[in-house]
Parts: C-alpha cells; sequence; structure tokens
C-alpha cells in the first residue's frame, strides 16, 4: 500500500531543510526482520540543528515515529502513517574519547562499536554493549543491557530534540530507568549520550567483549533474520524457561518461527509477513500465560498499522 504524499508539502514550507525527505519508502530493508510496508514519509535529519528546524516546523497533527538500527522493532505490513525519523550519517554517528575515561557517542552509533571504541582507549565497563544488537539511541530509550550490564550504569547524560524542537539534556536521575525502560519523554529524539567508564587494559576489555561475541554467537541465531530478544525476562524467571516449558520452541506460524536454539527469539524464515511474526509472539504470550501465568511483555517494538 502507499499513503498520500505529504513530503512534497513539508519540503516546501521548511526552506531551509538539509536532511533527506522522501515519500513513501519503504522501510523492510531497514529492520533486521526484514519486514513490513512504508514511511508515509522519512527524514533522515543532516545533524542535530536540522532535527530541530524539522521539528519546530513540523505540523503537530503529523505524527512522528523514530528508528534506530531496527535491530528490535516489527514494522506493520501497513506502514507507517506521518513522518518517521532515523537518525544516521557523521552527525550522529561519532565517538569522542574524553578525559577521565569518558566517551561521547552520537545515538547512531552500534553498540557494538561504541564498546570497541571504548576498549580501544582503555575504558573499562562498556564491554557489555557488544552483546546489545541496537544502537546507543535504543539503549537509552530502553535501558538496553546484556552480561551483566546496563544503559543505566555507565550514562551520566543524555542529549536530544523534543516535539517542539527544543534542545534539551538529560541527567541519569532524568532518565528514570528500570529494567529496560526509562521514564524519559516520549517526545524525546536523543541525539547523544555521555558514558562514564573507568580505567582498563585494551588486551582484557578485548579478551572480554570476545567471549561475550562466542557466548552470543553459541546460544542465540543471530545469523537468522531475527530481532532479537522478544520479550522482557519476568523476573526472577527467565523469559526463555517460560516459554520452552508452554511448548513454544520452533512453533512455526506462516514463515514465523520461535527459534530451536533460544526461544526468546522469533525468526523470519524467508517469506514471513509482519503479521505472521507479531501474530506468532501474540501466541506465545497466550500459551505462556495459560501454561504458567507469566504475562510477558514484549520487549520488540511494534510500529505501524495492520496490512
Amino acid at each position: 500500500m502507499s499513503f498520500p504524499d505529504i513530503a512534497a508539502a513539508l519540503a516546501a514550507d521548511m526552506p531551509d531543510l538539509r536532511g533527506r525527505l522522501s515519500s513513501n519508502q519503504p522501510l523492510a530493508p531497514y529492520t533486521w526482520f526484514r519486514v513490513g510496508g512504508p514511511a508515509q514519509a522519512l527524514f533522515s535529519p543532516a545533524d542535530e540543528g536540522d532535527l530541530a528546524y524539522f521539528l519546530a516546523h513540523l505540523p503537530h497533527e503529523i505524527p512522528v515515529t523514530v528508528i534506530g538500527l531496527g535491530s528490535n522493532l516489527i514494522v506493520r505490513d501497513g506502514g507507517v502513517p506521518g513522518v518517521v525519523i532515523r537518525l544516521g550519517g557523521k552527525a550522529f554517528g561519532e565517538i569522542e574519547i574524553l578525559p577521565d575515561n569518558r566517551i561521547r557517542a552520537g545515538t547512531a552509533v552500534p553498540d557494538m562499536k561504541a564498546a570497541r571504541a571504548a576498549a580501544e582507549a582503555g575504558i573499562d565497563g562498556l564491554a557489555f554493549l557488544r552483546g546489545i544488537p541496537g544502537s546507543i539511541g535504543g539503549a537509552l530509550r530502553m535501558n538496553a543491557g546484556a552480561h551483566a550490564g546496563e544503559t543505566t550504569d555507565v550514562l551520566i547524560e543524555a542529549r536530544g530534540v523534543d516535539r517542539s524542537g527544543a534542545i534539551r539534556s538529560f541527567t541519569h536521575g532524568d532518565m528514570g530507568f528500570s529494567y529496560r525502560h526509562s521514564e524519559a519523554p516520549e517526545d524525546i529524539i536523543f541525539t547523544s549520550a555521555l558514558f562514564q567508564g573507568r580505567p582498563g587494559e585494551p588486551a582484557a576489555i578485548m579478551a572480554e567483549m570476545d567471549r561475550i561475541t562466542a557466548a552470543r554467537e553459541a546460544s542465540q541465531p543471530i545469523r537468522e533474520k531475527t530481532g532479537g530478544s522478544t520479550f522482557a525476562n519476568p523476573k526472577p524467571q527467565s523469559a526463555w524457561k517460560v516459554i520452552d516449558a508452554a511448548g513454544c520452541r520452533g512453533l512455526v506460524m506462516g514463515d514465523a518461527q520461535v527459534s530451536e536454539m533460544h526461544c526468546n527469539f522469533l525468526i523470519n524464515r524467508g517469506q514471513a509477513s509482519a503479521a505472521d511474526i507479531e501474530g506468532l509472539g501474540e501466541e506465545v504470550r497466550r500459551r505462556v500465560l495459560a501454561h504458567s501465568g507469566v504475562e510477558l511483555r514484549w520487549e520488540i517494538r511494534r510500529i505501524g498499522v495492520a496490512g
């Protein structure tokens, strides 16, 4: 399907816009599942100032959705109405090593790239980011964590732009982190983050990152079209254990499947639709609730409208 073209009118009303604005842009190539419909308008800002200008001039009735690397994302088959903003390029992909074992990263920086930059600089404490298949922006939004580390452990400050176009800063306390969640305002589009590490030996940090990589490859279907962990762990239990106990390992719907290797991962076997994947996830939730009384909470974002 396609949406009415709003990109041309928006561009005409914003003569100083420097980023790329396109109409009915397919979003499937931007997601790890490789499914979903188009964005009514897709905007990639040139830098933070360009993003602020765009949001300040965007009519308030037009909805805004932000996507990152697309690793923990299902775009529904009907696509996403309004404007989808995707940060990329040099402005949001830079890493700066600072004194006192600090590192600043743009929110388009892949987590694993930030981990490697810190390791090469002898900054310990960020190696856990190697195990997170997303970007810094997503890590801020959901307090991403892995291998005994979480974003909350290392964040000093985040910076972003709100829906009115105002540039704002958030201290660690402002973020209101909890397990796989932050209380930061929903309309904030994060642009950069400042992290605090501790002194370390590059070789030792790299060895820890290699251990994390080996553990992921041995236990997760990272070579498949997947979205990472599907459901948050219903503490004190593990999501995969209650899914396995409910008999969902290997469960199939359309061309979507619960991974045989790690049953908190869903897989597009090749021709799955977004509806297949989301429907499979909902069936897993239903079976787990019926079997053990545990209500699983989606960790993967689902955006857009049904096809």
